[in-house]
């Protein structure tokens, strides 16, 4: 059974993937070389990724196609937005909302490779899909 704690669980495996990824890589690189890597850090561990997942939108009972792109969906439930910029603006967060929202998942991460410290810039987001999820 999916919940919360689960959620997270995964969630704690892909920072830690990502934090094993900066660290052999460093700041300054552009995104799609920590999004290669950290596929394939995240399938060593064993997780399921899924990579540049186009989003549908639905309007008025219309789909209107796959306008939108996540980097990737792990498990099925994770949606993880890759950056690798000088300066986190709203937008991202923005992005991050819109792609959880369309997709109806649980939660979210934001993850920054430019900075020394990554954990400092992880934007974690949850839905209320994750709300309505058992603890454990």
């Amino acid at each position: 059974m999916i919940t919360q704690k689960y959620i997270n669980e995964i969630s704690y495996q892909i920072v830690g993937g990502a934090i094993e990824v900066h660290k052999q890589l460093g700041p300054g690189l552009l995104e799609s070389v920590y999004h290669s890597c950290l596929v394939d850090e995240l399938n060593e561990i064993g997780l399921k990724v899924q990579s540049q997942i186009h989003v549908p939108v639905h309007y008025k009972g219309k789909n209107l196609g796959g306008m939108l792109k996540l980097d990737l969906l792990i498990n099925s439930l994770i949606v993880v937005e890759l950056k690798a910029v000088e300066a986190r603006i709203p937008l991202y967060k923005a992005q991050l909302l819109s792609y959880l929202k369309l997709s109806q998942m649980p939660k979210g991460l934001l993850i920054n490779f430019h900075y020394e410290n990554i954990t400092k810039q992880l934007v974690p987001l949850v839905t209320e899909e994750f709300s309505k999820l058992p603890k454990d």
